[in-house]
């Protein structure tokens, strides 16, 4: 199988990208400096992009199996100013613009595209637990979902089948969340952030990969999935089940008005949550090998 990924050098699409490749899959990822990746298996192929149009690559899409979209810019390095969310908003277009273009010019099309995009679509949503049938919420976050989900949308109608995997916080001791997580459990200042009332999507980064490629290979899979784990917590309770893995206390809350001093309008990825919960992954059949944090966390930190 042929799969290119746009954003393979990030920590979801390397590591599907090693995954795939230890398959024995032919395997290309879209990088801006391929000749500063480092992290990636030696048989994977790495080809330059400029992340807006599909020049220099759009030619392997021909005859390829799956594309799978990650790219967009982070959205916790640093506050959003006006001028950071409007690079975080298009870089994400740009690369969507760019797979369009690619699988439009291709003569074999691609059987799946995979479009990136994060339970952030559904917007603050505290108490109950939340499908894909959800619809969106508002906000800064849920109106870049929008906009990611759209941005590839047109190739359905070349008779592509497409994915959209709307992904949690992805658990990995390398990058994302946890390791920034970790820091005051270890200090023993660890404890839950604002209220802690707030959704604690999350997924182990293992099963962010089986699910990626689960939804690349099953022909019935298309829409929306939520890939988060099925027991959703909220940001309290994983803080005590992190706590409990690292024999740490978990009682020392981060006030939300230093968040906000410190983070600006990005503080609300983490005092806002969600309760998704991955329904339509489950009926197809998925199992997940994480499906408790307090399981997932002692595979990651012990």
């Amino acid at each position: 199988m042929k799969v290119i990924i746009t954003g393979g050098t990030g920590l979801i699409g390397s590591a599907l990208a090693k995954s795939l490749a230890d398959d024995n899959h032919e395997v290309i990822v879209l990088s801006r400096s391929p000749m500063t990746v480092k992290n990636l298996p030696a048989t994977v192929q790495v080809v330059e992009w400029d992340g807006r149009t599909a020049k220099g690559w759009g030619h392997l899409a021909d005859g390829a199996e799956a594309i799978v979209n990650l790219a967009g810019e982070s959205i916790a390095d640093g506050r959003w100013t006006e001028e950071r969310k409007q690079r975080i908003r298009a870089s994400r277009l740009n690369a969507g613009q760019a797979v369009i273009e690619a699988i439009k010019a291709a003569e074999n099309r691609p059987q799946v595209l995979i479009q990136a995009s994060a339970v952030g679509y559904y917007g603050p949503r505290n108490g109950r637990e939340i499908g894909e049938d959800t619809p969106a919420g508002n906000g800064f976050l849920a109106q870049v979902c929008i906009d990611w989900e759209a941005s590839t949308a047109s190739v359905e109608e070349m008779g592509v089948r497409r994915v959209i995997i709307r992904t949690g916080v992805v658990l990995s001791t390398a990058g994302g969340a946890l390791p920034r997580m970790l820091m005051p459990f270890k200090l023993f200042i660890g404890g839950p952030i604002g209220h802690g009332d707030q959704g604690f999507p999350w997924i182990h980064l293992s099963d962010e990969v089986a699910a990626i490629r689960f939804l690349i290979e099953n022909p019935d899979a298309s829409g929306p999935f939520n890939l988060s784990a099925p027991n959703p917590l909220t940001n309290a309770q994983f803080g005590q089940a992190l706590g409990k893995v690292l024999h740490r206390p978990a009682v020392l809350p981060t006030p939300s008005f230093a968040m906000k001093l410190a983070f600006g309008e990005m503080a609300t990825v983490l005092l806002e949550g969600q309760q998704a919960v991955p329904q339509r992954l489950e009926q197809l059949g998925f199992t997940f090998e994480f499906s408790e944090a307090e399981q997932a966390l002692r595979d990651l930190v012990q």
